[in-house]
């Protein structure tokens, strides 16, 4: 989850910026600045690195911010498809795989809980 928040970080910083690294479609429906999806990448990528470092502290609710703000990044990168198709499919990937995860843990938490 780290990672992944770290990865959105840098794709953040790098529309911020306006890197010509991305390219910029016409007539597409969510049409934000290049700054605006910087912005926006950029809070849910520190908002995934803060929920990361909560998760490895133990804290139960930051499984659960962790499956909300990963939902948001899958969503983010999705829209973003359009502007760099590659990266975005990749961190899509990633955060569903952070979803799985987490709801996977979740899961056996409440298992191995249970008295027979």
């Amino acid at each position: 989850m780290i990672f992944g928040g770290a990865m959105a970080i840098f794709e953040g910083i790098a529309a911020i910026a306006e890197d010509d690294l991305f390219l910029a479609t016409r007539h597409y429906v969510f049409e934000f600045s290049l700054t605006g999806w910087g912005w926006v990448h950029l809070i849910v990528g520190v908002a995934l690195v803060i929920a990361g470092c909560a998760v490895l502290s133990g804290a139960l609710w930051a499984r659960f911010f962790g499956v909300l703000v990963a939902g948001l990044g899958a969503l983010a990168n999705f829209l973003w498809v359009p502007y760099y198709p590659l990266w975005a499919l990749a961190l899509v990937a990633i955060n569903i795989f952070i979803v799985w995860a987490l709801c996977a843990g979740m899961h056996r938490e409440a298992d191995d809980g249970r008295t027979a």
